[in-house]
């Protein structure tokens, strides 16, 4: 049979329809009864139950992963990049107190290879299953020229909803004296890669395959670590703390939440903080992980630096009210999760510090 034109220049349609036709299976795990019609139309469908709200605001994201990617293309490995976009979109909204309805991704790239589709599909359906949302569309660019053999690119964007009167805003509920409780990483998560990516295969020559015994672990496996999901977290805290006070917002034990994302500590707390408060981390208040013992030993990065591009073992930041720290601690420690009590909201212009 004769290849068609659009194949012989890049593009094979049919082998991407063959591919896509695997879509209803995988994404069964992530099914939601308010999803009306099915993955492949021009636009997927959510019936939001509002009667469930007296005001439901809607909270969106997109994200992608970055640079991470090239570990995934070194590593031939391609299950976990999916995970943590959708990971790292529920972190996004969780810290307004949305809960994650439904989800988008987006693929781009040169050649349509079936298997890398479908791990990273399955990475996808595995983080919205975990998240209690679902993969209700997608787009998958075949782009050829566009990229280099063997890469591809990732993005997401999730929807989610808040009722308005427990919507969090720390610009308003954040206080003087109030308790600042850093929540573990489970490693880089998806931002500073291409930091990390020079110190460890361009200034120390390491190859992902290298097991470093300070790691405990391959290089490679080490980086492609999932992007640790605060989703279920953050919504069992609020109900525990916040859902049966009938004090008003800004009273409520749990004030904010900030995604430590790229810009470490010192971009993103700002983004919760009244402009009359500041909050101090108190190096040495946690346990720094291996690998981020490894970048701030080897690497020759100005310690500020660290800070403020890497999450340095802390990737999500509650700040609650002072008297009521032990026992938010002892909650989220009793939901798996290791955290510490890391610094203290003060007097200032808005600003984060770590010293």
């Amino acid at each position: 049979m004769k290849q068609k034109a659009y194949a012989a220049a890049g593009v094979d349609i049919d082998l991407g329809n063959k591919v896509k036709g695997t879509l209803p299976k995988l994404l069964a795990s992530t099914h939601r009864r308010e999803v009306l019609g099915k993955v492949g139309g021009f636009g997927g469908l959510f019936a939001l139950d509002v009667k469930k709200y007296r005001q439901p605001v809607l909270v969106s994201s997109v994200d992608g992963v970055g640079t991470k990617l090239k570990l995934a293309f070194a590593m031939d490995k391609h299950d976990t990049i999916g995970e943590d976009l959708v990971n790292h979109c529920v972190n996004d909204i969780a810290v307004l107190g949305a809960e994650p309805l439904f989800f988008l991704d987006y693929l781009g790239t040169g050649k349509l290879e079936p298997h890398v589709f479908t791990d990273i599909i399955k990475g996808f359906a595995r983080g919205c299953a975990a998240n209690g949302c679902t993969l209700i569309g997608g787009e998958t660019a075949q782009m050829p020229g566009f990229y280099q053999a063997g890469e591809y690119d990732v993005s997401g964007t999730i929807v989610g909803v808040v009722e308005k009167s427990r919507m969090l805003n720390g610009q308003k509920s954040v206080k003087r004296g109030d308790a600042v409780i850093g929540i573990a990483s489970s490693g880089l998560h998806t931002n500073g890669y291409s930091l990390a990516r020079k110190i460890l295969f361009e200034q120390l020559k390491f190859q992902p395959g290298d097991f470093v015994p300070d790691l405990h672990n391959t290089v490679g496996e080490e980086l492609l670590k999932v992007h640790v999901s605060y989703g279920p977290l953050v919504q069992a805290l609020l109900k525990r703390f916040n859902s049966k006070s009938k004090t008003p917002n800004s009273k409520l034990p749990v004030r904010a939440f900030a995604h430590i994302t790229g810009g470490g500590f010192v971009d993103n707390i700002p983004r919760v903080l009244p402009a009359k408060c500041d909050v101090v981390i108190r190096k040495g208040s946690w346990e720094l992980g291996p690998l981020f013992q490894l970048l701030a030993e080897r690497g020759g990065v100005d310690e500020a630096e660290l800070y403020q591009v890497f999450n340095m073992g802390v990737g999500m930041v509650a700040i609650v009210a002072a008297e009521q720290v032990d026992a938010v601690l002892k909650f989220i420690r009793g939901q798996k999760h290791t955290a510490w009590h890391i610094g203290e909201v003060v007097k200032g212009t808005g600003a984060a510090r770590v010293e």
